[in-house]
């Protein structure tokens, strides 16, 4: 960064961070409705990580090192103190994934938010050395699949939660039903885990030739977004425990599991697809930066007319519910 806070815009100089011939890389995303909830909770020191996170975690899974952050704050009416939790938040993400907060935009809009509503926005730009982007093109028959845990829900679902919450008529400041050592509010705004220095030093390994960011559409619409044409990836849905709050969900709502598995990460919040010869290294590098990691599946070959990814087991890892046929 070759600016301060303050200015009509801010500088970030790639040479600075360490790179000869950087392609830049962008993304930008909110945090969606689960704002709702840490309105309804007032409690919003943690969305500020998930912000950085659903922006920051899309742009590792292309090779790229985030390098700087935008945000932007819109509200009814500004609540400085709200408005510093949220601040602190953000900058905290940015701590994790190692990326510079340069800068961003507060406004106040009554009229067309609530007071107490505000919104979010995030926008992330990264670097990648030309010719070392991650496209999916280096996947092949015979990869392996490691999962990374997830933190929780991280930040998609949560209008389905929210109708779940309603319907059991749950007070966000009670306990949790799954989680007896946490208030409800706690548990469901757990932050997006952010695993940008732990791709980072997998990446370094060699063995890394796709990763996948698992957000809504889980496992079955994300993993295809890194898929050459004419394969396809198992998933064995029995391999990993399935956290209480998407067990408690699937109950309390009733939600089948294949549509719980198009809706949330259900554990797994990304995916490295990895050589087989590499993979203990790509593992051990992923764990040594605290990742919990599973071998979830294995890349095989496309039937004509069959799904790109099929979860087998899945009835098996949801016990007590079905799938609708």
């Amino acid at each position: 960064m070759v600016a301060e806070l303050g200015g009509f815009g801010g500088f970030f100089d790639p040479k600075a961070a360490g790179f000869t011939d950087p392609v830049l890389v962008a993304a930008t995303d909110g945090v969606g409705t689960k704002l709702k909830v840490a309105i309804a909770a007032d409690r919003h020191d943690t969305v500020g990580i998930d912000l950085v996170a659903m922006s920051v975690n899309d742009l590792v899974v292309q090779g790229a090192e985030p390098l700087f952050f935008l945000d932007y704050l819109a509200v009814g009416r500004l609540d400085v103190e709200r408005g510093r939790a949220v601040l602190a938040g953000i900058a905290e993400g940015c701590r994790q994934a190692g990326c510079a907060l340069i800068g961003g935009e507060t406004a106040e809009m009554p009229g067309m938010y609530a007071a107490e509503d505000y919104d979010l926005a995030g926008f992330a730009v990264g670097a990648v050395e030309r010719g070392r982007a991650l496209t999916g093109d280096a996947v092949r028959e015979g990869d392996l699949l490691l999962g990374l845990a997830s933190s929780g829900l991280h930040s998609n679902g949560y209008s389905l939660v929210r109708r779940i919450v309603e319907s059991a008529e749950l007070d966000y400041h009670g306990p949790a039903p799954f989680d007896g050592s946490r208030t409800l509010a706690e548990a469901l705004l757990e932050p997006t885990r952010i695993y940008v220095r732990a791709c980072l030093a997998a990446l370094k390994t060699g063995g890394v030739h796709a990763l996948a960011h698992i957000t809504g559409g889980g496992l079955v619409e994300n993993l295809p977004r890194v898929l050459p044409h004419g394969l396809a990836m198992e998933i064995d849905a029995a391999a990993w425990e399935i956290p209480p709050v998407f067990r408690w969900l699937a109950e309390a709502g009733g939600v089948p599991p294949d549509e719980m598995a198009r809706t949330f990460n259900c554990g797994v919040g990304m995916v490295a697809v990895c050589a087989p010869d590499h993979v203990e290294a790509v593992r051990a590098a992923l764990e040594e930066h605290g990742e919990t990691v599973t071998t979830i599946g294995t890349v095989g070959p496309r039937v004509p007319g069959g799904e790109a990814t099929h979860l087998k087991h899945l009835e098996q890892a949801w016990p007590g519910l079905s799938s609708r046929s």
